[in-house]
């Protein structure tokens, strides 16, 4: 397994493997590596000839009053996880976006050009974090420029971020085929990430309540049809009578992620979830009706 840190050089790793006639997936990630991580090399390899894992804390993606400096990292145990996936390079690069304290510096700007992705940017983690999807598409869109993959995997557990990337891909005429991989959970139900290590024991299983709701929707819409009000407050309701404090739950379709009144028989609909236990935000969702 390759270690590259430089944009050189990863451009030209990947472009001996096209030139030796290998299809490429990257696996674009931040780190501290946990099994859904490994689940989409998984997926990575089950389509692909070599698997690229991008390890980067996108600082663009972050602002300067938020986690970037607690964000877990572990260097050493994601490369021994990976080597033994059998991954073949891993791109950490130590600088690929400016740092949100830098956004203050004096003129010239560290960084001045940036994507966004108009309607898919907004709403959802967007209205607490409005410079969030700005640097995730930026920088995934470097990371497209220098790995030059035939395919991208995503999680969908980060829900409107997989929709944006893959909507990013079309309008920029991408030639890279977006997968995207179902929300990996623990053994209890929570939604696997990274950031579940900062949980304290008591919130650990307080967030439980999430997971919960979220499988309880399914059994409810099985009675018939329900307004997506009424869904709503089912989550919103768990959340807080388990000591959490929601930042979103919200009922959309799951191509435009526009809202909707009412999940009938066939409606494909995911719920989408962001609560803070304690200083930690987890977000979570369950699709309805099957993958649109």
């Amino acid at each position: 397994m390759e270690v590259i840190e430089s944009s050189a050089t990863m451009r030209a790793w990947s472009r001996a493997q096209r030139a030796a006639g290998r299809r490429i997936a990257l696996v674009p990630t931040m780190g501290y590596l946990h099994e859904g991580h490994l689940e989409l090399v998984r997926r990575a390899k089950a389509v692909a000839d070599v698997v690229i894992v991008s390890i980067y804390v996108n600082p663009a993606q972050f602002a300067a009053n938020e986690d970037f400096g607690t964000y877990p990292r572990d260097e050493e145990g994601d490369a021994a996880k990976l080597r033994e996936m059998r991954v073949d390079a891993v791109f950490a690069p130590r600088r690929l976006a400016p740092s949100p304290s830098s956004s203050s510096s004096p003129p010239p700007p560290p960084h001045e050009t940036y994507v966004t992705v108009e309607n898919l940017q907004r709403g959802f983690c967007a209205i607490t974090r409005p410079h969030f999807f700005r640097g995730v598409a930026t920088v995934v869109c470097k990371l497209f420029n220098i790995c030059d993959p035939d395919v991208a995997v995503f999680g969908k557990k980060d829900y409107q971020q997989w929709r944006l990337v893959e909507r990013m891909t079309r309008d920029l005429d991408f030639a890279i085929e977006i997968v995207g991989v179902p929300l990996m959970r623990e053994e209890d139900g929570v939604a696997m990430s990274s950031r579940n290590v900062r949980l304290t024991p008591k919130n650990r299983l307080a967030c439980r309540a999430v997971s919960v709701a979220l499988e309880g929707l399914e059994a409810t819409l099985m009675a018939g049809g329900a307004l997506a009000s009424s869904l709503q407050t089912i989550v919103r309701d768990a959340i807080a009578m388990s000591g959490g404090e929601v930042d979103y739950v919200e009922v959309v379709d799951q191509l435009t992620l526009r809202p909707v009144e009412r999940v009938t028989a066939g409606d494909k609909v995911v719920v989408l979830v962001a609560a803070k236990y304690g200083d930690v935000r987890l977000l979570d969702n369950v699709e309805i009706g099957g993958e649109a």
